[in-house]
């Protein structure tokens, strides 16, 4: 309990240190989790922009990782993820078990806004946190034109990641922020945490709703 205390108000002490022993590494990694929460499906619950905005404030904090090869690396993971998920969408009358896991309000939601806003959907809805993952699966269910679906991926992607990162950066540059780093970063990811479990929690009792009245 007191490892977690300690870690828990001493995040920047924590997660300096894991960086400078991943090295290079620390790039895959943030890759990974940014791909994987834009690119599969399944994992839309993984941080996405406030994981780009923690670390750029780490790196405005103590620049163990480079923003310019972050900004890249961010940009690049969420962009191939959601081509990856738009392809998966091509699929998904293939893989029944897919079809039936991510079936719900947020696909709804995410099929109609696209049918009435086309490419500004694909763009705006990055930055929606849930629905973001389901417009380009949706997108490909659809057979939406390719073209313009990575018109709106590369709009989206850029304004999301080029956002998050920069005023990430300028948060961690405040001189208050420097000063009480871990704990202003400690009460940012609670509230990250906080806001993805009422989401979740949303979500569930909707779909429930749902089955209950035979919607879904």
């Amino acid at each position: 309990m007191a490892d977690l205390f300690y870690i828990l108000t001493h995040i920047a002490e924590v997660i300096i240190p894991m960086f400078e022993w991943l090295g290079p590494w620390s790039y895959v990694l943030l890759f990974t989790i940014i791909f994987m929460e834009t690119g599969l499906v399944v994992f839309p619950w993984l941080p996405g922009e406030s994981l780009i905005f923690l670390t750029a404030s780490f790196i405005a904090f103590h620049p163990v990782l480079k923003l310019e090869i972050v900004i890249p690396v961010f940009f690049f993971a969420a962009f191939i993820g959601d081509t990856v998920n738009y392809f998966i969408g091509r699929s998904l009358s293939r893989w029944q078990w897919l079809s039936k896991r991510v079936n719900g309000p947020g696909m709804v939601k995410a099929h109609r806004l696209l049918e009435k806003h086309g490419v500004k959907t694909v763009a705006f809805g990055r930055f929606v946190p849930l629905i973001r993952t389901f417009i380009p699966l949706i997108a490909g269910t659809m057979h939406f034109d390719f073209r313009r679906f990575m018109i709106g991926n590369l709009l989206g992607v850029t304004v999301w990641v080029l956002a998050a990162s920069l005023i990430g950066y300028y948060f961690g540059s405040i001189p208050f922020v420097k000063e009480h780093f871990s704990l202003i970063i400690l009460i940012f990811v609670i509230a990250v945490l906080s806001v993805i479990a009422i989401l979740t929690l949303i979500r569930h009792f909707r779909r429930k709703i749902l089955k209950r009245n035979n919607m879904l």
